[in-house]
């Protein structure tokens, strides 16, 4: 019997997305048609988010104009510890794919907004500067893109400025992990830290896996590391 799940998946993201849709649909539809019935639904699911998480990952690396080796390597190591390495062959090769179209990152960004939480847009955005970092240094046009990422995904200039600040070493950058300005008073950068603590908790995305809860525990560190440093700079109790 023929197999039409990718054909159905490009008419359908024909219709979504253009030709980005469709050529993302017959992926997917191929996925559907090379797996058995049980359990299909909620692979499916975990796909879509992959291709999602593979269209932001190419808008960063190509931000600046190259395509590194090292920031592929970073995508292909998290995707296997991530979703597990059924099909990385694939999903890479789609990678490469995506790097060499234009599609709405607006569109996509929007969709992941829907349905993931906060806390781990959050940690997506980690996720994308570790991509820019992965080189050894951050580049403003991919600095630009994960900013614009971080408003359709609804996080606010100080959160965003607050996972930027974490891969950076200067020293004034501690006050941005914590959200507050350089002049704030002890009593502000108190409350600046608790509020943060509660946000950053690695609970907060325990759900999303392993990979996400270790990300979790490295941001939640930088948070600590950057508090106490301040406290130590003024001498707070």
């Amino acid at each position: 019997m023929a197999k039409y799940g990718k054909w159905l998946g490009a008419g359908l993201g024909f219709i979504v997305g253009g030709y980005m849709g469709a050529f993302l649909g017959y992926f997917l539809g191929s996925m559907v048609d090379n797996r058995g019935k049980r359990g299909a639904s909620s692979r499916v699911m975990s796909n879509d988010f992959s291709v999602s998480i593979l269209m932001l990952s190419a808008a960063v690396i190509k931000a600046d104009g190259r395509i590194l080796e090292a920031e592929l390597k970073f995508v292909k190591n998290f995707m296997v510890r991530t979703f597990g390495g059924t099909h990385i062959a694939e999903k890479m090769d789609l990678l490469q794919n995506i790097l060499q179209k234009d599609f709405s990152l607006r569109q996509v960004s929007l969709q992941i907004q829907m349905n993931i939480d906060h806390a781990a847009r959050l940690q997506l955005l980690q996720y994308l500067f570790g991509i820019a970092k992965s080189d050894g240094h951050i580049h403003p046009k991919e600095v630009e893109v994960i900013e614009r990422i971080a408003g359709y995904l609804n996080v606010n200039r100080t959160d965003f400025n607050s996972i930027k600040a974490m891969f950076y070493e200067a020293r004034e950058k501690k006050y941005e992990i914590l959200g507050v300005e350089k002049s704030a008073s002890n009593d502000e950068v108190k409350k600046a830290y608790r509020k943060m603590a509660v946000k950053y908790h690695p609970d907060k995305v325990a759900h999303l896996g392993e990979e996400h809860r270790k990300a979790g525990k490295e941001k939640f560190q930088k948070l600590n590391n950057a508090y106490d440093s301040i406290k130590k700079d003024r001498g707070m109790v």
